[in-house]
């Protein structure tokens, strides 16, 4: 077995075209999350890029590998939604983005100081993603449509 070799990828702000792109190649454990939200996977990249506050897209080449953002909370809450979704090339790249995690994290709390948001108990490696970049992954499960997700929250004091 070949082991598998962290290629470059490079993050942009993301746009229209990489949703279009990105939607039909999600994960399946990503596609899984977005119908319990209620969404396909194109409506939950394309709700994503219009109302967060930053938008990035993780490209390998020219091809977006994955989507992430962060959506604010009003003036006066302290609150932010930071999410992500991936294609199945985005396990490639977990040292790249472990190390880019502090970079990438630190813009997300400009748009709140507690980022706070759910993820499904069986996607485990955006779990350990998250404990990479400092969230808590609490233990409990909250079910929604039928799958079990957890609850992350980072907050800076």
């Amino acid at each position: 077995m070949m082991a598998r070799r962290d290629t470059a990828i490079r993050l942009v702000p993301a746009d229209a075209a990489h949703v279009i792109d990105l939607a039909p190649r999600l994960r399946p454990v990503d596609r899984i999350e977005c119908a319990a939200m209620g969404h396909s996977a194109g409506q939950a990249l394309r709700h994503g890029l219009l109302v967060s506050a930053q938008v990035w897209t993780a490209l390998e080449g020219d091809r977006p590998t994955a989507m992430f953002g962060v959506v604010a909370g009003s003036a006066a809450d302290s609150d932010a939604i930071p999410w992500f979704l991936g294609s199945d090339h985005v396990s490639r790249h977990a040292r790249t983005l472990i190390t880019q995690g502090p970079t990438i994290v630190a813009a997300m709390h400009r748009h709140g100081r507690r980022l706070c948001n759910f993820v499904s108990s069986e996607n485990l490696q955006a779990i350990r993603l998250l404990e990479h970049w400092g969230f808590t992954v609490e233990q409990d499960h909250v079910e929604m449509r039928k799958v079990a997700f957890r609850r992350f929250i980072r907050e800076i004091k």
